[in-house]
């Protein structure tokens, strides 16, 4: 029999137990804690509760605390995370997160803080929050910025809102937002929800804007652009002063979106190349925590003309030298974010920008954009790439050489899975059809690129010899390949007691 396994160095298999759900476990009087006999006076439930009292216990499991630590501990090694393995997820960038920022953001002054604090014992937190927020406009070469967005894309809202504002201040809000198809998907979304009609500007042959059909479509309706750079396909938009320049000779602005700042820190200054507003995406650029529901961070800086539209409240100097926060912004476009923003995401931000100081910024940039050209030249023919233009901090390819044999993206990021890598990004961006969107970050060292090189490399000579073994993987997962449209049309989330009762 074929060991379809055989060129597998990486992973290797190993038995793993079936695990049934904690509710599944319960056994009625098991316990996992023990109270002391009560030593404050009994309440009278009913009394306080009324009608809402709760006179049968809910189904909770009952079950003993070893039977809880091993299930979850069980649970743990099913999963595949950036602490176990390489994550080339593309522009999401599963960066690693180091974990001296989760010591800083742990500390009891910080962990503790509350947003209700008087600023006068609040003079640590909010020298924080001026301090990173000095920290990013240098590193942007922006005039102000508000750390009030939790995410990149409500970051992307707050800029094209700021953007209205400052229209409207001058006569016409306009109607239109134009956005290049090697944009972030979330850019056509926040220019509709913020009042805009979306259209699409093509790219050049390059990958790239084509300042020709810019100069077309910028008439007197246009907003402004939100261009992303590098662009989904890793390009760096190397025109884009030029693209500034023909925005603001029609009264428009230029957005970028700046989630793939990890290609541009220390090296380049949006603020300098005609950008107008833009926003960060702390949980991508700067380490903090992303994936399985945040939370994140997404600062929006801007030149000078936007600063009386930034939301409230932001943090000021007294007169007596002390910080605190200004509210009295009459122009502002109000608040996007309960208090100041998600503070937790900006220690650990600041933690890492201090922690690697200047030239540990720019080398951390140098090494994500090494990383990514590494696998670029070594992968080059074995995979299409989409466009020859030399790219930054991550390489798209395409997966046409692998179709002649009915192999597709989605095909080969199964069979990786069987390598021991988490996939790629699958079909994204959609310019590319069948798009290979490969991200390492800085994190990754040589030896788990040359690895993830072997992988890919013999997963398209499967492709070409026995492409069966790609269709049908994974082969050697917990669960084998899913119908992921019925997976997502009829999700099944919610365990029942009658479920399992039936079942019985």
């Amino acid at each position: 029999m074929k060991d379809i396994n055989a060129r597998i160095t990486k992973a290797t298999m190993h038995v793993t137990q079936n695990e049934g759900l904690i509710m599944e476990k319960s056994s009625p009087g098991k316990k996992a804690y023990k109270l002391p006999p009560l030593d404050v006076p009994e309440v009278d439930a009913g009394k306080l509760l009324g009608a809402v009292e709760r006179h049968e216990p809910a189904e909770l499991p009952e079950v003993s605390e070893i039977e809880v630590i091993r299930h979850f501990t069980r649970l743990s090694t099913w999963n595949y995370g950036v602490d176990t393995g390489m994550y080339p997820l593309g522009s999401c960038t599963m960066k690693y997160n180091a974990r001296i920022n989760e010591v800083v953001a742990r500390l009891d002054g910080l962990a503790n803080a509350h947003p209700y604090q008087p600023e006068r014992i609040s003079q640590g937190a909010l020298k924080i929050l001026r301090q990173l927020s000095d920290c990013l406009l240098e590193i942007t070469g922006m005039d102000a910025i508000t750390l009030q967005p939790a995410a990149g894309a409500q970051g992307e809202l707050t800029g094209i809102l700021l953007i209205r504002a400052y229209l409207e201040t001058q006569g016409n809000p306009r109607k239109k937002i134009l956005i290049p198809d090697s944009a972030h998907g979330t850019n056509p979304a926040t220019a509709s929800i913020a009042g805009y009609q979306v259209e699409n500007l093509k790219s050049c042959d390059k990958g790239m804007l084509d300042l020709a059909a810019l100069e077309k479509q910028v008439t007197e309706d246009v907003a402004a652009l939100m261009v992303t750079n590098p662009n989904t396909l890793g390009i760096f938009e190397s025109d884009i002063q030029q693209a500034a320049e023909i925005l603001h000779a029609r009264g428009a602005l230029l957005y970028m979106d700046g989630a793939n700042m990890n290609a541009l820190v220390g090296k380049a200054r949006p603020g300098k190349n005609g950008v107008d507003v833009m926003h960060l995406n702390l949980h991508k650029t700067f380490s903090t925590p992303h994936g399985g529901g945040g939370p994140g961070s997404g600062p929006v800086a801007c030149k000078k003309i936007l600063e009386p539209f930034l939301p409230a409240p932001v943090v000021i100097t007294k007169p007596d030298g002390t910080l605190g926060f200004d509210y009295d912004r009459p122009q502002s476009i109000g608040r996007v974010r309960a208090f100041y923003g998600n503070f937790g995401m900006h220690v650990r931000a600041l933690a890492y920008i201090l922690a690697n100081g200047p030239d540990g910024l720019r080398q951390t940039t140098e090494d994500a954009v090494l990383n990514a050209n590494y696998i670029r030249r070594k992968l080059e023919g074995v995979y299409e790439l989409a466009f020859k233009t030399p790219t930054l901090h991550e390489v798209v390819f395409n997966d046409r050489l692998q179709q002649k044999n009915g192999v597709r993206t989605g095909d080969i990021a199964k069979r990786l899975i069987d390598y021991g890598f988490h996939s790629y990004t699958v079909s994204f961006p959609l310019i590319v059809p069948g798009a290979l969107m490969i991200e390492p970050t800085e994190s990754e060292s040589k030896e788990e690129l040359d690895l993830f090189v072997e992988a890919m490399r013999a997963i398209a000579e499967e492709a070409a010899q026995d492409p069966e073994i790609v269709l049908q993987a994974p082969h050697s997962t917990r669960v084998s390949r899913l119908d992921e449209v019925r997976a997502a049309r009829n999700p099944l989330l919610r365990w029942r007691l009658e479920t399992k009762a039936a079942a019985d």
